[in-house]
């Protein structure tokens, strides 16, 4: 291995791995120390080594400093030298040298040349290696969730090696679109997830599956989002199937779904290409759970939408079982993203489909007015129940129309008893 190499290797990896000749030479130094140390025993004992290169000359020099002391002192030959030896040394140089004095001494070994080089040539990958990672974290730590462009390299594990900016970025497989396929040279854009710690050091994560990869694809087509006349109010998605993504805008003039869709479905079309094909519903916003979770389900026509506040559920009722399963989605996926879609992490909701079934729901109905006949009016259930079926069924109604004859007249009860619930009513 010529001495050559030595420049050889510098020049190479400033070209190949975009490092500058400092960090490059700093790495080499600490790789030829490695090497001295594992040629010469007792080296761990120097308290002050350094190796010095010469590129130009293509050499290299394992030098230390010692402290020169008295020779009857001389106790630690890795790091101290005898006066004697130091006065002989400086004498050659015109100088003088004195007690306690530190000097650089030369202490490479005669054979230190080609073993040496090729030891440092083995640990310098992971010098280089280490000084990438720096330059890995520096570069990216202010780059979280941008959206990025990198061509794919090789698979590596499991994980997909993508190039960006030079650097080397990993889409692990749950950051992955299903059944996407990523072949060595396909340019492609990415979400920056994360600059982390992994087992090979820092790593660079990269998503294909993350909701706002879709929103920093749509903030670069749309230019009405990217201005914030039109907000992204939500995301969520099933990747390499459906998102669905919920926009409004303040301004009147400003129709945000038509300026996410673009002239003749241009900008859409973008990000859907981008995405693989994966469908992208856009929703303009609303504060009304029961009209988002109806645009979500378009083009379903829903009988009607119960909202429960108190139990966090909106149960959607459409015509039939058919009608439930298109509602539904692929394995429940279209209800599962619409729940998600009106939910906020401290506040989850749950939507339902149902049949729409008349009689079940008119027997419903019947039950919870007999209900609230017996609580306020303070009627037994079975009077309740005949009451609904007379056609009195609401406590409003009761108190505006309703005379106590009738009530007599229609269920053959007393007029004292007639009074008292006509009374109730007027006063609940």
């Amino acid at each position: 291995m010529a001495a050559t190499d030595i420049s050889a290797l510098i020049d190479f990896y400033v070209r190949e791995k975009d490092l500058t000749r400092e960090r490059v030479l700093q790495a080499l130094e600490a790789s030829f120390i490695t090497a001295y140390s594992k040629m010469v025993d007792g080296a761990d004992r120097i308290r002050h080594l350094k190796a010095v290169i010469d590129p130009q000359k293509n050499s290299v020099k394992i030098k230390a400093r010692m402290e020169i002391v008295a020779d009857e002192d001389f106790t630690d030959p890795f790091n101290e030298v005898k006066l004697s030896e130091a006065e002989a040394m400086a004498a050659r140089s015109g100088k003088t040298v004195t007690i306690g004095q530190r000097i650089s001494m030369n202490i490479t070994p005669k054979d230190f040349g080609r073993i040496a080089v090729q030891t440092a040539r083995q640990t310098m990958q992971q010098r280089i290696r280490k000084a990438e990672q720096e330059m890995l974290a520096d570069a990216f730590k202010d780059r979280i969730g941008e959206l990025v462009t990198g061509t794919v390299r090789r698979y590596d594990k499991g994980d997909v090696i993508v190039e960006v900016d030079k650097f080397e970025g990993l889409v692990p497989q749950r950051q992955r679109i299903p059944g996407e396929e990523y072949s060595a040279g396909d340019k492609m854009r990415f979400y920056v997830v994360e600059v982390r710690d992994g087992v090979r050091g820092n790593e660079l994560i990269l998503s294909r599956s993350h909701p706002n990869l879709v929103r920093r694809l749509f903030e670069s087509e749309v230019m009405e989002i990217y201005d914030h006349t039109v907000e992204i109010v939500n995301i969520v998605r099933d990747a390499g199937y459906r998102t669905k993504m919920v926009v409004k805008s303040d301004d009147p003039n400003i129709d945000p779904i038509g300026a996410c869709v673009g002239m003749r479905g241009a900008r859409v079309k973008n990000v859907v290409n981008e995405l693989n094909r994966e469908k992208v519903d856009i929703l303009e916003y609303s504060d009304d759970k029961a009209a988002m979770v109806q645009e979500s389900l378009a083009p379903i026509d829903p009988v009607r939408i119960d909202v429960d506040d108190a139990r966090r559920l909106v149960t959607v009722y459409v015509a039939d079982d058919k009608a439930a399963a298109k509602a539904k989605g692929r394995k429940g996926q279209n209800v599962r993203l619409t729940a998600r879609l009106i939910s906020s992490p401290s506040d989850r909701w749950e939507v339902r489909i149902e049949p729409y079934d008349n009689s079940a729901r008119a027997k419903s109905i019947a039950n919870e007015g007999a209900d609230e006949l017996t609580n306020i009016l303070g009627v037994s259930p079975e009077l309740a129940a005949n009451m609904i079926a007379a056609g009195f069924t609401t406590v409003q109604g009761i108190a505006s129309y309703v005379q106590p004859e009738d009530l007599v007249d229609a269920l053959g009860i007393s007029e004292e008893q007639a009074f008292a619930i006509v009374d109730k009513a007027k006063n609940a």
